[in-house]
């Protein structure tokens, strides 16, 4: 149901003070600590000294000089974060306390006020199995009030996902290096390791899951009519069979450990969290990972 005017005004002002909040009194240290000097900048050459990296040689002044010289990098103090959003229709499901796409726009904003605190860019690529729309890194409140607000209003033109397309742009449209986490459900058919793998080479990747319990267990409440939120796929299971709830059970089961793989193989650090948890919990475990 689309929201009018007035409801996205307050849902974001909402939102702006559950998260800001967060991002001031529990974020700030932690996440500063965990994303701090991910970039390096150029800053001076300087004659080659025993142990420096052969692959920091700079050949012109080498050359120069008749001596090797190598590049001196520093740490750059001001970061660009990009929000990868996954705004397909298999996040617009919840059965606890809210549905998939409230708790990212959550996370997305809370991530979003703790980067501009730490005078970072933050833009968003809004994905589904295309880019449905690119926002450059910028800075500034309003800035992050445009993005929240695009996220609550946000109407994506396909249902289906690939995260591994969104990866790929990330990697084509940003020169230079940024910290990006991907925000989704990764119910995504497709295999997205090798562009995920790509990605994080050039970039810092992090993905967060957001799931719903409901796609891990099964409820014993007898017949039941489902519904593919990405194909439209419609059909009745019978949720008192225990076989049932046992074979929904092992498939998420052997998802979760595709996924855990994905991101291992591609050296990507990620973090689960469910729609009826505290997702704060989960963000202070991941900056705790990386500190």
């Amino acid at each position: 149901m689309k929201l009018s005017n007035s409801e996205i005004l307050a849902r974001v002002r909402q939102i702006e003070i559950k998260t800001r909040g967060l991002s001031s009194n529990i974020f700030a240290g932690e996440y500063h600590s965990a994303f701090k000097g991910r970039g390096m900048a150029f800053s001076e050459v300087r004659e080659y000294q025993y142990g420096d990296d052969i692959r920091d040689i700079e050949w012109n002044v080498t050359a120069r000089f008749n001596k090797p010289y190598v590049k001196v990098f520093e740490e750059e103090r001001e970061l660009t974060v990009m929000l990868l959003i996954d705004v397909s229709g298999s996040l617009s499901f919840g059965t606890q306390r809210q549905m998939k796409r409230d708790m990212v726009t959550e996370i997305a904003a809370t991530l979003a006020f703790s980067a501009i605190q730490n005078n970072d860019k933050i833009g968003v690529i809004f994905f589904s199995d295309h880019i449905e729309k690119f926002v450059p890194p910028k800075k500034g409140r309003k800035h992050i009030l445009y993005i929240i607000r695009t996220l609550l209003d946000f109407r994506a033109e396909s249902r289906r996902t690939d995260v591994g397309q969104a990866v790929q742009y990330l990697t084509q449209a940003l020169k230079r290096r940024c910290t990006a986490f991907v925000l989704s459900d990764f119910m995504d058919e497709r295999d997205f390791r090798q562009p995920l793998t790509i990605a994080n080479r050039k970039h810092d990747v992090v993905c967060i899951q957001v799931y719903d319990r409901r796609i891990a267990e099964l409820p014993d409440v007898g017949l039941m009519k489902v519904r593919d939120a990405e194909t439209g796929m419609e059909r009745f299971i019978d949720t008192a069979n225990r076989r049932i709830r046992q074979a929904q059970a092992q498939w998420w089961k052997k998802r979760v450990e595709y996924l855990r793989d994905t991101f291992s193989r591609s050296s990507v650090d990620s973090v689960s969290v469910r729609t009826d948890q505290d997702y704060v919990a989960a963000l202070m475990s991941l900056f705790a990972k990386r500190s």
